[in-house]
C-alpha cells in the first residue's frame, strides 16, 4: 500500500513537472476599433494560472491623428517573425498567436478558447523563477535545435483617453502589455539559471524558453508590486 501511494505521487509530480501555462500572444493597437474586443479578453486570460497572456502592441497603426502610447518597432518585429511560417504575408490586428504554433482572430471568442483547449503545454524545459525574483532556473530536457531564453517585462494595466484615429474618444484599457523583451540566453537541453531583474510596480515578468520555429518548451511569470490604475475617464 505505502509503495503504490509513494509511486502515485512520483507520478503526480511528475505529471506537474511536465506541464506549463499556454503562452497567448496578442498583436493590437489602441488605433484598431476592431481590437478592443481582444483587449478586453486578454484581459480575462490573464487571470488564468494556465495562460501567460501577452500584449504586444504594433506600430502600423500609428498616425498623425494617434500615435499608441504603447507601441514598440520591436512587437512589430514579433508579429512579422510569426508571419514568416504562420500567415505568410497577412499581418492584421487584432490577431492572437496561441502557444507560437497557432493563429486566429483575436477577438473572436470561440475561437481563441478553442485554440487554447487544443494546445499541449508540455514543458520540454521546466522553468522556475525564484522567491526573490532575481534568477530563473530553467531544468534539464530535450532540445532539438536548441531554444531561445526569453525575458518579457509588461504592464499590469494602463489606463489611457484615446484621442484620435478609430477609437477616438473611446477610454483603452490595456492589460499585460509588453515593454521590453529581450533574449538573455540559450538553451540546450542541459540545466541552466539566469540572472533578471524583479518586475517592478505595476509591473509583470515572463520567462520564455521559444524553439527557433516558434514553439514554446517552457514558460513561467511572476508580477510585481500591484499597482492601483484609475480608469480610463469616459467620453
Amino acid at each position: 500500500m505505502l509503495l503504490s501511494l509513494v509511486l502515485m505521487l512520483l507520478a503526480t509530480a511528475a505529471s506537474a513537472a511536465e506541464t506549463r501555462p499556454v503562452v497567448v500572444e496578442l498583436f493590437t493597437s489602441q488605433g484598431c476599433s476592431s481590437c478592443p474586443p481582444a483587449d478586453a479578453l486578454l484581459g480575462e486570460l490573464a487571470k488564468r494560472r494556465d495562460v501567460v497572456a501577452l500584449g504586444y502592441h504594433i506600430t502600423y497603426w500609428d498616425g498623425t491623428a494617434w500615435r499608441d502610447p504603447l507601441s514598440r518597432r520591436e512587437s512589430t518585429e514579433r508579429q512579422q517573425a510569426y508571419d514568416d511560417h504562420l500567415t505568410r504575408g497577412q499581418l492584421y490586428t487584432p490577431q492572437m498567436v496561441i502557444d507560437g504554433t497557432e493563429e486566429v482572430v483575436g477577438s473572436d471568442r470561440s475561437l481563441v478558447l478553442a485554440a487554447i483547449d487544443k494546445a499541449k503545454p508540455t514543458a520540454a524545459a521546466a522553468v522556475t523563477i525564484a522567491p526573490d525574483r532575481r534568477s530563473v532556473a530553467i531544468g534539464a530536457g530535450t532540445a532539438p535545435g536548441g531554444a531561445g531564453v526569453l525575458v518579457a517585462r509588461y504592464l499590469l494595466k494602463r489606463a489611457t483617453q484615446v484621442k484620435g484615429g478609430e477609437n477616438a474618444g473611446r477610454g483603452a484599457v490595456d492589460v499585460n502589455a509588453v515593454t521590453s523583451l529581450k533574449m538573455i540566453g540559450d538553451w540546450n537541453g542541459k540545466a541552466a539559471s539566469f540572472a533578471i531583474e524583479p518586475p517592478g510596480d505595476g509591473e509583470g515578468l515572463a520567462v520564455l524558453v521559444q524553439a527557433p520555429d516558434g514553439r514554446f518548451l517552457g514558460a513561467a511569470s511572476v508580477e510585481g508590486p500591484a499597482t492601483s490604475l484609475p480608469q480610463a475617464p469616459k467620453a
